[in-house]
């Protein structure tokens, strides 16, 4: 098997970059309210809705709906509508820090059109705000999770390169000041691991 020339240039012993991201998936409440804020409001077609009888890899039944929304450059962001073991409290909106998703546009003239589409549609819109890097509008889809529109600022290549240089270093930085208060909340076992997070019945056992 021929290795991609992009792997071939890669260095020895590396794999290639991963390239793009496929899709990113969430639990919705109900597809037909998530359909209608994601093909409805923001514009991305429905590419699939699939129904399983058990989730790939296990044996018991569990049925559910696997949505997949299309997006510009190919890719998708999914849901599945599984009610049987969701609760209504998975649906109430969740901070920024602990989950959101984040879609790219080109221009400031289209993040304020899409605000004002948006908003025509009944759904909060606020922003846009300047982050340095990146302007953004937010709201929140049916499902309690946070959705951001946002712009790449001019001179964004730069100063993430700048960023790149420091992150290392500020990943230290950052560590040093919070390390205690980490240690006191998840313990050092927690932290020092490196490998997957043990299942429920791992940690029975």
């Amino acid at each position: 098997m021929q290795m991609s020339s992009t792997a071939q240039q890669s260095r020895p012993g590396k794999l290639a970059p991963i390239p793009s991201i496929h899709h990113a998936a969430y639990r919705c409440r109900d597809a037909e309210q998530t359909r209608w804020f994601y093909e409805d409001v923001l514009g991305m077609p429905l590419v699939a809705a699939i129904i399983n009888e058990k989730p790939a890899g296990r044996t018991e039944e569990i049925p559910y709906l696997h949505l997949f929304f299309g997006l510009g450059d190919g890719n998708t962001i999914a849901f599945f509508d599984e009610p049987e073991g969701a609760t209504a409290e998975q649906f109430e909106r969740i901070g920024g820090f602990d989950r959101h998703v984040a879609f790219l546009v080109d221009t400031e003239e289209e993040l304020v059109a899409w605000q004002k589409r948006i908003q025509a549609a009944g759904v909060s819109c606020h922003g846009p705000i300047d982050h340095g890097i990146v302007k953004s509008i937010y709201m929140y889809d049916p499902n309690g999770l946070q959705t951001e529109i946002c712009i790449r600022a001019p001179g964004y290549g730069s100063a993430m390169a700048q960023e790149q240089k420091v992150a290392v270093d500020n990943i230290r930085k950052w560590d040093a000041r919070t390390r205690a208060t980490k240690e006191r909340k998840f313990g050092r076992e927690a932290l020092a691991r490196r490998t997957a997070q043990p299942s429920q019945k791992q940690k029975k056992s």
